[in-house]
């Protein structure tokens, strides 16, 4: 992301203005959403800003909680479409600190303009996006409030973290999907099966990356469960005190990562080969994701994110070889089980967890009238990382 002043033209199309945006908010969503078809690139270039701006509003330091509920409510409804869009950029522009990126101040200046371009969507479409931001406003506001370097509890609300910031993103991603496609439609229920896990394996990937960074932020999203039992408080540990007991239990994640980003091999492959530029969406992430742990996996006692950080060259290589063997499956198993070799692997059975209720869209009347809360609870307990970027 630039911490440069973002310069931008006011008389470009609202279109235009996503596109330009993007690569200043994310390097990775402007590498890969370009891979998909013309007819997806704007609804899921639209769902990423909006997925940030809510980012921004929740991770602004300068916002009491209750002020940032409110703010994350009022953007809900103008998503809806039953709320106007200045008035928030207008009232939420001033509260923003000198720790918000310039292209994210922007785009909240700007955010009329994505709402425009999401209203004029086909109504699946618009309907999956809107239930998407509502769960994740709702959900991540909630873990925002108790974060602390305590850590989480337990590993399934990690898992309940994760769908929220992530989970939640990867459903809507499949329905866009659905909705383009007849043929990938009749996967709908295949790939709910493991579109949450998919996003979870990435989003535990910039977890594990970035546990040192979140900690200086008075965060920490690891499980003390897992800890726990390797005798490590994650209320005590330090960047700058290594713990062989601490890369234990990261090793123990490592693998239950690994495992859901199998997952997300899976529900690659359930798309369609001639779909090559969802596909190559798919394939980019996942395979830097997996390049990340081994990264982590062979540098126990990294101080930051950037120690294991994936190469430029890396990038290049997980490109030229998902192009050659896109349509492959064979030929992709083979190229991952290369990329995770010495990887540790959970068992199938800790990755398997109850079922996400599937993001289906209400009826647009329906939607219209609900009073659009967010359900924090599911029938099994619930008790950056953010979002996927």
């Amino acid at each position: 992301m630039s911490p440069d002043p973002v310069k931008m033209d006011s008389g470009i199309r609202d279109e235009d203005y996503q596109d330009q945006i993007l690569p200043h908010v994310s390097r990775t969503f402007a590498l890969t959403i370009p891979q998909l078809p013309p007819a997806l690139r704007t609804p899921v270039t639209s769902a990423y800003l909006l997925c940030r701006i809510a980012d921004t509003i929740e991770d602004e330091p300068a916002l009491p909680p209750a002020a940032t509920l409110i703010l994350l409510q009022r953007f809900v409804a103008v998503v809806a479409g039953t709320e106007d869009a200045a008035p928030l950029a207008r009232d939420l522009a001033p509260q923003l600190s000198g720790q918000t990126l310039p292209a994210e101040r922007d785009l909240v200046l700007n955010m009329a303009r994505v709402v425009r371009v999401t209203a004029r969507f086909p109504e699946p479409q618009r309907l999956a996006i809107q239930r998407c931001i509502e769960i994740m406003c709702g959900g991540m506001h909630r873990f925002q409030q108790t974060a602390s370097v305590r850590g989480l509890p337990r590993l399934s609300d990690l898992d309940d973290y994760c769908y929220y910031v992530a989970g939640v993103v990867g459903q809507m991603l499949t329905e866009l999907f659905c909705d383009y496609s007849a043929q990938i439609r009749q996967k709908r229920a295949a790939l709910h099966e493991v579109a949450v896990s998919f996003a979870q394996g990435l989003q535990m990937t910039n977890i594990l990356k970035d546990v040192w960074e979140d900690r200086s932020r008075g965060a920490c999203w690891l499980p003390q469960e897992v800890f726990s039992r390797h005798g490590v408080d994650l209320a005590q540990i330090s960047a700058t005190a290594p713990d062989p007991r601490f890369d234990a239990a990261l090793h123990e994640l490592t693998g239950v990562a690994h495992a859901h980003l199998r997952n997300a091999l899976a529900f690659t492959l359930l798309i369609p080969s001639r779909e090559t530029g969802i596909r190559r969406f798919c394939l980019w992430a996942i395979g830097l994701a997996v390049l990340t742990l081994r990264r982590i996996e062979a540098k126990p006692g990294y101080t930051c994110g950037a120690q294991v950080k994936v190469s430029h060259t890396a990038v290049a290589m997980v490109r030229l070889l998902t192009q050659l063997s896109v349509r492959n499956d064979w030929m992709l198993r083979r190229l991952f089980d290369r990329a995770a070799a010495g990887l540790p692997l959970a068992s199938a059975a800790l990755v398997r967890r109850p079922l996400r209720p599937i993001l289906r869209p209400q009826p647009q009347e329906e939607y219209a009238n609900s009073t659009h809360h967010v359900p924090l609870e599911r029938a099994a307990h619930r008790s950056e990382g953010r979002s996927v970027r």
